[in-house]
């Protein structure tokens, strides 16, 4: 056989080229071998049916936590992958210096999936996340040492992107600015961006906007208030439009409680669109509000934005902000990374982060992925016409673990 894997018939949208038509996707060898507007079935081992689907590059969750069983907030992206048409999760920081070697080797390296990583500024990770317990990994500042930082970043340099820190009240108790400070002097000595997640003050926006620099990422860029990015009467906030002339990345990060619908659209109306759609998943937002990146993506289309830019934020534009430009694109000889998607009608009512519903009229919706020339088909594909997403009733943490990883002992 010329290929090991044929897509056929379906309309072809990849950002990163420009390129959207019908078209036919071949791989072989884990690599796209040819990208035409017909190619003979019986060249190919296997043929997928993709009439009426969208056929596009592997979706980057530039925003996840996907150290399962090692961090009370993780989820298992295996799990997640061909249900949310993702071939590469990011993990945001679950890990720190101190147990980024487990995570390494009992996650990364066993998943069938992709997963890239930031080091958390704090050398335990996030590790007091659930409903029950909330302890800022920087609230005490005795865990934020940029040597020990530094040094796992360089010990994991083919899976590390950047330095995560999670600035306010939440994360860093009384804190205020100094965990972003650190972890910018971390970020400045390996030369790589720092991503942000902005709570509630102190610190207020004020202070975290102006430090970050060309190529670091704001996450929670649409999240409520306070420390919402636009005043109370809708207005964008002066720093957020310096920042993104500055050239700082605009992250959504929708997961438990970063994104609000209000805040979406002045966002929206005033030409500030997210440069990055992620989805912020972990065991506390993957039963709702987030649920996945495809859900989050819905949620932006709802609001206006158009499909092929909700493509090229989930794509080539995150792959782009961790330097990964072999990610995120379709282009012959390229990783073999492709997520085969469906524009499902129906009656869809979303629910953001403070409770705001939106009705829709569609969805994106995963037939499937493939990594690395390897077809996964998603099991899971759920076809109602009507679905309200909506957060769901929490456990404990012990709970809520055993309901989702009840199978997985290995």
């Amino acid at each position: 056989m010329q290929f090991d894997l044929l897509i056929k018939g379906g309309r072809v949208i990849d950002p990163a080229s420009g390129l959207d038509a019908a078209r036919d996707v071949a791989i072989a060898d884990g690599r796209i071998a040819a990208i035409d507007a017909a190619i003979d079935a019986e060249a190919a081992g296997e043929v997928v049916d993709a009439r009426d689907c969208i056929v596009a590059p592997g979706l980057v969750d530039l925003h996840s936590h996907v150290y399962w069983g090692g961090t009370s907030l993780g989820v298992d992206a295996d799990r997640l992958a061909a249900k949310s048409g993702t071939t590469t999760f990011i993990d945001a920081g679950s890990a720190g210096a101190g147990n980024f070697l487990g995570f390494r080797r009992h996650v990364i390296e066993r998943s069938k999936v992709r997963i890239l990583a930031y080091v958390n500024i704090s050398f335990a990770g996030i590790f007091g996340f659930a409903k029950t317990v909330s302890v800022g990994e920087c609230s005490d500042l005795r865990l934020c040492e940029p040597r020990e930082t530094v040094a796992a970043v360089r010990e994991h340099a083919d899976v590390v992107v950047g330095i995560k820190v999670r600035s306010g009240k939440h994360a860093g108790g009384t804190s205020g600015i100094a965990p972003l400070d650190l972890a910018l002097e971390a970020a400045d000595k390996v030369g790589l961006p720092l991503m942000a997640h902005i709570d509630e003050p102190p610190p207020g926006r004020s202070e975290v906007l102006p430090r970050l620099r060309h190529g670091d990422i704001l996450t929670h860029c649409f999240r409520p208030f306070p420390n919402a990015p636009v005043f109370a009467s809708g207005a964008v906030r002066p720093d957020m439009r310096l920042a993104r002339e500055r050239g700082v990345i605009f992250d959504i990060g929708h997961g438990m409680g970063s994104f609000d619908f209000e805040v979406a659209k002045a966002m929206l109306a005033e030409g500030l669109a997210p440069d990055v759609i992620s989805s912020d998943v972990h065991l506390y937002c993957v039963d709702g509000p987030a649920f996945d990146i495809l859900v989050c993506m819905s949620k932006l289309m709802a609001l206006g934005m158009p499909l092929v830019e909700v493509l090229r934020a989930a794509t080539v534009n995150p792959a782009q902000a961790i330097a990964r430009p072999e990610l995120g694109a379709m282009k012959i000889g390229g990783i073999g990374d492709v997520t085969v998607l469906k524009l499902q009608p129906g009656r869809f009512t979303f629910v953001d982060a403070v409770g705001a519903s939106l009705v829709a009229d569609r969805r994106l919706v995963s037939n499937g992925i493939v990594i690395g020339g390897k077809w996964w088909p998603n099991e899971a594909t759920n076809h109602n016409e009507t679905e309200r997403f909506e957060a769901h009733a929490h456990h404990t943490h012990v709970e809520l673990a055993a309901m989702h990883f009840r199978q997985r002992h290995d």
